[in-house]
């Protein structure tokens, strides 16, 4: 099954994370599909925090991905964020 979840980075106590597109069996940070966006949950000042490209997300919704909640929160989050854009 596609899964599209998020693949941990940065160092230890600053954490990054990842959207992907990958196989459900594949390890959290293990191969991927393709990569989606990112999630910088400690973002300060004038740093990104959320960037997702919505329209491969919506590809592979289309093509039978499953979003894990914490995706599915972000997104709705991102979208949002950027209606009047």
């Amino acid at each position: 099954m596609l899964a599209i979840r998020l693949s941990r980075g940065g160092s230890k106590k600053r954490p990054f994370y990842h959207i992907v597109a990958t196989d459900s069996r594949n390890a959290r940070d293990g191969k991927f599909i393709e990569r989606l966006g990112f999630f910088n949950p400690i973002a300060k000042g004038q740093e990104e925090e959320l960037r997702i490209d919505l329209e491969r997300y919506d590809y592979w919704v289309s093509q039978g991905g499953q979003s894990s909640e914490r995706v599915k929160s972000l997104v709705k989050q991102y979208k949002k964020a950027n209606q009047g854009e």
